[in-house]
């Protein structure tokens, strides 16, 4: 069974390739134009790519390839400073091959950042934070209403990146269930395709951090992540600016689990494909701080109880002098027995486990700054 590890990069989508055996990968890239590329997903089944992004310079758009990520196709979602380049600068316009048509969201999104797919449609979240959907496997694009008219709209506060959309978790079993995750919003989940949606940010076991946002009774409203179990179970884990967290009722209450962690700042979270009590994360040093691993020395942060201990895991790591910073989405899993476990860098660096996160190795090195890790597997 051949692995795909997409990768999203400020200089284009990236695609690591290896056998069933994981052990050597070869890679191909850069896609998408070099458009900064905040998230790509894959269809196991199809193989069909899709890769979220843009900035203010190229505009917001999807791009989607039907053919493995050899061709791509941009829905583009709205236009920047480079068409109203081109709309006045017939020379340069020229040179990029025309006057980009107007895109129906412009002035209204400047990125792509999450993107999610269902069986019958797909997800797209951006900054600043809506939701879109797709019926038509990402060429039109139409936002959900519900969540950009919540009543609470006006009082969300944008975090360090802006205001953003970053993480779509569809219920794998309730068809119309969705939770998300807004920087520094909070937690949203709705049961009716997104025609309503409830805050859920409630803490059950300790006072919470305020950070600007709420009250002593919620974790912080700065998600950093978030992560669904596998299987049929209300399980979904949580990187915030002030820790780790773990839901067991899908996300309405949640528990502060951070405790043996070395920091309880970090951005991404990963659980187990077939054990939904072990989980994976990688604290940094602190907000302020650098945001590098603690003492400079790189780890991968395992619990087999569902956060109540954590282990380090170093084996083929650096240990000294490491100053990286691995992003939100830069981590993830494939679907093997014992799972392997993919990181990247924004040195430009893959990391890959290929025994449940005990130890690891580089499998790819000096690519752009990584913004986003995922894994397809198809037949």
């Amino acid at each position: 069974m051949p692995h795909h590890v997409l990768v999203g990069t400020t200089k284009g989508a990236f695609i690591l390739t290896s056998d069933s055996d994981r052990q050597s990968w070869s890679v191909s890239g850069p896609h998408c134009d070099l458009w900064p590329i905040n998230h790509v997903i894959g269809d196991p089944e199809t193989g069909h790519l899709w890769a979220g992004g843009g900035g203010e310079w190229s505009g917001a758009g999807i791009w989607r390839s039907a053919d493995g990520g050899t061709s791509w196709q941009l829905s583009q979602l709205s236009n920047g400073s480079m068409a109203e380049w081109a709309a006045t600068d017939p020379g340069f316009a020229e040179m990029i091959g025309g006057v980009p048509p107007d895109a129906p969201f412009t002035g209204e999104v400047d990125a792509i950042w999450s993107l999610s797919q269902t069986r019958d449609r797909l997800y797209a979240g951006s900054k600043p934070a809506h939701l879109f959907t797709s019926t038509d496997g990402g060429e039109t694009w139409e936002r959900v209403a519900g969540l950009t008219e919540h009543p609470t709209r006006d009082s969300w506060t944008p975090g360090g990146a802006g205001l953003t959309l970053h993480t779509l978790l569809p219920d794998p079993v309730r068809p119309g269930h969705l939770t998300i995750a807004i920087s520094a919003a909070g937690v949203f989940a709705t049961a009716d395709g997104g025609e309503s949606w409830e805050r859920t940010n409630q803490l059950d076991n300790a006072r919470g951090h305020d950070h600007g946002h709420g009250d002593d009774h919620e974790i912080g409203h700065c998600v950093h992540n978030m992560v669904r179990s596998a299987g049929d179970n209300d399980l979904i884990y949580q990187q915030n600016h002030h820790g780790v967290f773990r839901s067991n009722d899908g996300g309405r209450h949640w528990h502060d689990i951070s405790k043996g962690l070395p920091s309880t700042f970090g951005f991404p979270i990963s659980v187990h494909p077939h054990d939904p009590m072990t989980i994976w994360t990688i604290p940094l040093n602190g907000d302020m701080q650098g945001r590098f691993p603690p003492d400079a020395a790189a780890a991968v942060w395992k619990s087999t109880d569902g956060g109540e201990t954590w282990e380090a895991k170093r084996e083929g790591l650096p240990q000294e002098n490491c100053f990286f910073t691995v992003l939100r989405q830069a981590m993830a899993t494939d679907t093997s027995e014992q799972a392997g476990v993919y990181f990247g860098t924004n040195t430009g660096s893959i990391f890959a486990s290929l025994d449940d996160g005990e130890a690891w190795r580089e499998i790819a090195r000096h690519l752009p700054t990584i913004l986003s890790v995922e894994v397809m597997e198809t037949a």
